[in-house]
């Protein structure tokens, strides 16, 4: 393994590709609020069901996001965790220059 592909910086490079798409954003900002199902994300950051769902699983596969199956085949996706939420949020004061 070379020095570029250590596990820290392909950790890394996981976690920059799920932030860096405006609609994954749109997604993560609005599970900033609490646990939402795919259709209630799709009707706060629009497109449609299956391309959220493509966006969602992206999340997944970068760690950002986790999932649990609900009643009638209904899967709630949440923050992945209290530092994704920080994360956002430096994200955020960043671009404000704070």
């Amino acid at each position: 393994m070379s020095v570029l592909e250590s596990k820290r910086e392909v950790l890394a490079a996981r976690l920059f590709r799920g932030l860096a798409e405006p609609r994954r954003m749109a997604i993560l900002l609005a599970l900033l609020d609490g646990e939402r199902r795919v259709s209630d994300l799709v009707a706060a950051v629009g497109g449609s069901q299956s391309n959220v769902s493509g966006h969602l699983a992206c999340l997944r596969e970068c760690q950002l996001v986790v999932d649990r199956p609900g009643a009638r085949r209904q899967v709630f996706y949440r923050l992945a965790g209290p530092e994704v939420a920080g994360l956002l949020l430096a994200a955020e004061r960043l671009q404000r220059g704070n």
